[in-house]
């Protein structure tokens, strides 16, 4: 699409103090694809304004469950007071990325959090099926047990790694380097 390589680098926007991490994407559009919004602009046709109204209050009453039942297991607290369907997740006994991996082990995906360290849960219309917003909890509970036996323990694998990126001196060489990194693979 270009003429010239060296302008394919002003198309691409890096944030390395975005609270979810070290975040590039190659348009300003970020994560929301064109696929994705056209996807919620299908779903709200075929539902309809009640239905999608609907499925809506599902996904809030999931994650207010969710909310309530994570905040009385011990050794976790969940950052805010979420009024939407997402819900994050932080700890001051143990690092919160060891929690992270063992739930990402177990099969639910997640999304880690560097700015403050935690990680949060996007609710969906999946974890409104029956028994899945439970086995979370159960997932969450019986992993932070598992933790709390030993809450020093070093964090190991890609959270672990994910979490180093909060204590690197100079975050503007790490845009440089993506930016550099992407150019030259293109």
């Amino acid at each position: 699409m270009y003429c010239h390589k060296r302008y394919l680098h002003c198309q691409f926007s890096v944030q390395t103090d975005w609270p979810g991490g070290i975040y590039a994407s190659p348009n300003l559009g970020g994560s929301r694809a064109g696929g994705l919004i056209a996807a919620c602009w299908a779903s709200l046709l075929f539902f309809g304004k009640e239905g999608y109204t609907s499925k809506t209050k599902q996904i809030i009453s999931t994650a207010r469950f969710l909310n309530e039942r994570l905040k009385e297991i011990p050794g976790i607290f969940i950052y805010g007071k979420p009024l939407m369907s997402v819900v994050a997740i932080g700890s001051k006994e143990f690092n919160i990325y060891r929690l992270t991996s063992a739930l990402t082990k177990k099969g639910w995906s997640l999304n880690m959090l560097q700015f403050p360290k935690g990680f949060h849960i996007c609710v969906t219309m999946l974890h409104t099926l029956n028994g899945v917003a439970e086995q979370f909890i159960d997932d969450v509970r019986q992993c932070t047990k598992e933790i709390m036996q030993d809450p020093k323990a070093v964090a190991t694998g890609t959270a672990a790694v994910y979490g180093m990126s909060q204590s690197i001196p100079d975050r503007s060489l790490v845009c440089v380097g993506l930016l550099m990194n992407i150019v030259s693979n293109r």
